[in-house]
């Protein structure tokens, strides 16, 4: 008889449980499913989005005005299976630090901006 990988039983159930799911409602999760993120990755994840939403708050209290810096950070420390953009639009439509990611995302639609005037 052939042995029987948990792993494979776990990756099927979950393909199950995305089936019945709203997955568009959560679209983090499924970013973190389907680029296989393990939990020590998403814990660095969270960590890191602490950290910067910290600086992020510090920052605004000095006045300053421009967070490209921190996009910027974000993005270079982001895992390499994850894309920035996606991330930024998945936190923010699940509500993961509000303020940051509208932040993010105004640099990036003024940057995108900057480029088609060029």
């Amino acid at each position: 008889m052939k042995a029987i990988n948990n792993n494979d039983i776990s990756s099927f159930h979950i393909q199950l449980l995305s089936k019945i799911m709203d997955m568009e409602q959560y679209p983090l999760i499924k970013l973190i499913i389907e680029n296989n993120i393990t939990k020590e990755e998403y814990n660095e994840l969270l960590n890191m989005l602490e950290m910067l939403n910290e600086s992020y708050e510090s920052q605004k209290e000095e006045g300053f005005m421009d967070f490209t810096s921190l996009l910027i950070h974000f993005a270079g420390m982001l895992n390499e299976k994850l894309n920035p953009n996606q991330m930024i639009c998945a936190l923010k439509k699940e509500g993961y630090y509000p303020s940051l990611m509208d932040e993010f995302a105004k640099v990036i639609k003024r940057d995108r901006e900057d480029s088609k005037r060029r």
